[in-house]
């Protein structure tokens, strides 16, 4: 049962002048708790194995490795993510995670929570309004076709990847809609570190270009005041709870296959500020989340993990060996050996950033035990430890285990990182630095649309930023069907685009869009209302 907020509030240390509750459960926390406190606590990173299309429970893992720590009397935190409606109604449902290590209350955090992700939305598409109207009345010097921004939605929609606005005027054109989670203003609100950060990033936002090539910044368009207003309270980090009463800050949604895929910066101060060890995620496998918070979010903010522990499951290894999605729940080992190739894979890329690695079997019910050996003789034989945890059936219990071996591995100093690229390197030597050292391809290939996006780019300097790749998450190539280690790949990038203010260059692989799209039997189907006003069908109770 989780505690009264008020009482995890008092255990952190926050005074109550920098607490806005919203109900009983959960809060917002003032950017001035941060103001003279010192960064003490470890960071402790979660990534995963190449997932199936159900996830591997990383969000699950990483509350309960919190759990477990605070089972072993340590003062811990977690800083994670907030889930986007668009996987809530569309194929993963609920993301707070599941069982006995999920974080409260779930529906809420699910749907609306504090109104984050409709603040980013508002502000997008008011920039894209007043564009739009600026484009009406004869006041910009863009030209319609050169409008680079789009509108935005928190929902999964194919129909609006591609529309044209205005029709039949002189400002007609051919636009889309991304999703909110893929919006540049989602992206700032994850790395800004204050208000004013904030205010000078919405203002470097480039929306589009000039017939003469040049860039057109949000800053023309004189709303930076009313884009802050409706950011301003979303930029503070929101407060909730584990099933135990383990802290969670949860803000900021970036997906990790589209966008840079970790929650904010600045909850992951207020994590490492209040507590001696921190837990946090990044979207999806290492080869996207894990990459990009080395190569963006660490970067950009000057934060280290102290360890970074891989989620794999038994039945993520079979899937990548060839076993069928309807049969992970079958004794395969043949399978499973072969699919550790990717666990190999995203091992090998994870150790290139200098921070021991621990693998965290995620057990499911149906995983038998000669299974499960198999992992762990496969970890022991390469010198990695790996602790199997039961979290969604027993939360902190389950992962005490899993707590006492990222404890052992931690190392009394953090280094610097070693980053496998510069931002100042040729943008084709830096796709080239993340698809072979992480994604494992032989080369990159730009098309004729990509080479003439990145020229444009280019000539006002924007190519030396760092690299966001919007890659399928199905895969460690650019192609979803290609499971397990795929070897002798070249990696296509089709189009780039500007974030500016958030500070990279976004490269679009294959087939990947920034609007997903729902699946034909979407989870929204399942969700149901009580004549009480209960939810149901959000969150998940029992493991699939």
């Amino acid at each position: 049962m989780t505690s009264d907020l008020s009482q995890v509030i008092a255990k952190l240390g926050i005074a109550p002048e920098h607490i806005g509750y919203y109900g009983r459960d959960k809060a917002k926390i003032s950017l001035e708790a941060l103001q003279s406190k010192t960064q003490r606590g470890k960071l402790i990173l979660v990534s995963a194995i190449t997932p199936t299309p159900a996830g591997e429970g990383k969000t699950t893992v990483s509350i309960g490795l919190a759990q477990g720590l605070k089972k072993l009397g340590r003062s811990v935190a977690l800083a994670l993510r907030q889930p986007s409606m668009g996987p809530v109604f569309g194929r993963k449902g609920g993301a707070t995670g599941g069982g006995r290590s999920t974080v409260e209350p779930a529906d809420s955090i699910n749907l609306h929570f504090t109104g984050d992700f409709h603040a980013i939305t508002s502000a997008n598409n008011l920039l894209s309004a007043v564009i739009d109207n600026q484009l009406f009345n004869g006041e910009a010097r863009l030209k319609p076709d050169g409008v680079l921004w789009k509108r935005v939605m928190d929902m999964n929609d194919r129909a609006l990847r591609s529309l044209r606005t205005s029709v039949g005027k002189s400002t007609e054109r051919a636009t889309g809609f991304d999703i909110t989670a893929a919006s540049e203003v989602m992206a700032i609100l994850c790395l800004s570190e204050s208000l004013a950060d904030l205010r000078a990033r919405l203002e470097r936002i480039v929306v589009g270009f000039t017939p003469e090539g040049e860039p057109v910044f949000a800053k023309e368009f004189r709303i930076t005041g009313a884009l802050m207003a409706l950011l301003k309270d979303a930029l503070s980090p929101n407060l909730v709870q584990s099933v135990d009463g383990v802290p969670a800050f949860l803000h900021g949604g970036p997906f990790a296959n589209i966008a840079h895929g970790c929650n904010s910066v600045l909850a992951t101060r207020m994590a490492l500020a209040h507590a001696d060890f921190a837990v946090t995620e990044a979207g999806f496998a290492f080869d996207l989340g894990g990459e990009k918070f080395m190569h963006i979010k660490c970067r950009q903010s000057g934060l280290v993990p102290a360890a970074i522990v891989l989620v794999a499951t038994v039945r993520a290894l079979k899937m990548h060996g060839g076993a069928a999605l309807d049969q992970l729940t079958q004794t395969d080992t043949a399978a499973l050996t072969r699919g550790l190739e990717n666990l190999a894979a995203h091992l090998a890329s994870a150790a290139q950033f200098g921070r021991p690695v621990i693998v965290a079997v995620n057990r499911f019910t149906n995983d038998h035990e000669e299974e499960l050996a198999l992992v762990h003789e496969f970890c022991q034989t390469r010198g990695v430890a790996c602790a199997t945890a039961d979290v969604f059936g027993q939360g902190g219990d389950g992962a005490t285990q899993l707590a006492e071996t990222v404890l052992a591995a931690l190392p009394t100093e953090c280094p610097p990182l070693p980053m496998l690229y510069q931002v100042a390197d040729r943008v084709e030597a830096k796709l080239t630095a993340i698809a072979t050292k992480i994604y494992g391809a032989d080369a990159v290939q730009l098309t004729d649309e990509a080479r003439t996006k990145l020229t444009l780019f280019a000539s006002s300097g924007f190519d030396r930023l760092p690299l966001c790749m919007a890659k399928t998450q199905n895969s460690l190539s650019d192609d979803a069907t290609k499971r397990g280690r795929p070897r002798g790949f070249t990696i296509t990038v089709r189009d780039f685009e500007i974030a500016n203010g958030a500070g990279f260059l976004v490269a679009l692989t294959g087939a990947m869009m920034r609007m997903p799209a729902l699946p034909k039997v979407p989870a929204a189907e399942r969700i149901q209302v009580s004549e009480a006003g209960e939810v149901s069908g959000i969150s998940t109770l029992l493991r699939k």
